[in-house]
């Protein structure tokens, strides 16, 4: 008898769990769904608006790198044209001769550190406008998510 009582209650438990027990429905699963989307859509965003304000900090720093590389290039070009100026009135000067040649070398070497400044601002300028639209985009498509 008490054995039975025990199945009994058992069994009554037993329904009652399922009979508790949630019913999810597709829409509810949808609406979660797009929920879920919509954050990741949103951290992605800010993720891309860090990253920036990163790059737009970077942006005056490699502008006078590049203004600062260009002004040495140009004064080593001046330097070389003189130097070579020097060199057109005694053509056989040994010493002349090498310094013709080592202004020559610093104006190539500076105008190369010029062109990669200017090289490395544009790439981040190109990176910045790239970042810019591709939030737009995300900011764009977020907004129509239900």
């Amino acid at each position: 008898m008490k054995m039975q009582w025990v199945m009994n209650l058992m069994a009554v438990m037993l329904m009652s769990l399922s009979l508790s027990a949630q019913v999810v429905s597709k829409d509810s699963l949808t609406s979660l769904k797009n929920q879920k989307e919509s954050i990741e859509l949103s951290k992605k965003i800010n993720e891309q608006k860090i990253e920036l304000a990163k790059l737009e900090n970077e942006v005056t720093g490699k502008t006078l790198e590049a203004d600062q590389t260009s002004e040495k290039a140009k004064s080593a070009a001046e330097a070389n044209v003189q130097a070579a100026g020097n060199l057109t009135g005694d053509a056989q000067d040994k010493q002349l001769s090498r310094k013709a040649a080592k202004s020559a070398g610093n104006a190539a070497h500076n105008a190369k550190k010029a062109r990669k400044a200017a090289d490395s601002l544009d790439g981040l300028k190109k990176d910045i406008d790239s970042l810019k639209s591709k939030i737009a985009d995300n900011e764009a498509k977020l907004a129509t998510m239900p």
